[in-house]
């Protein structure tokens, strides 16, 4: 398993609301499939309206997210 942080934008409403998401999953590819995946059905947007800025390879110990880092251990 490989950890990715994924950093982007996405329209709400009047404004771009930003996030940031840490995943452990096997490819780049399916860490944008997951990000792309939950954010339409947890805000109802179309993938169009979700903006990918930034996707990074992390280290173990660059983890800032508690549940990626119960799933290393």
């Amino acid at each position: 398993m490989k950890i990715y942080r994924i950093k982007g934008r996405f329209r709400q409403r009047l404004f771009n609301q930003s996030f940031v998401r840490e995943l452990a999953v096997a490819s780049k590819e399916q860490a944008l499939e997951k990000v792309y995946s939950e954010f339409g059905s947890r805000h109802k947007l179309k993938r169009n309206q979700i903006n990918i800025e930034e996707v990074v390879e992390l280290k173990p110990e660059e983890v800032k997210d508690p549940a990626v880092l119960a799933m290393l251990e």
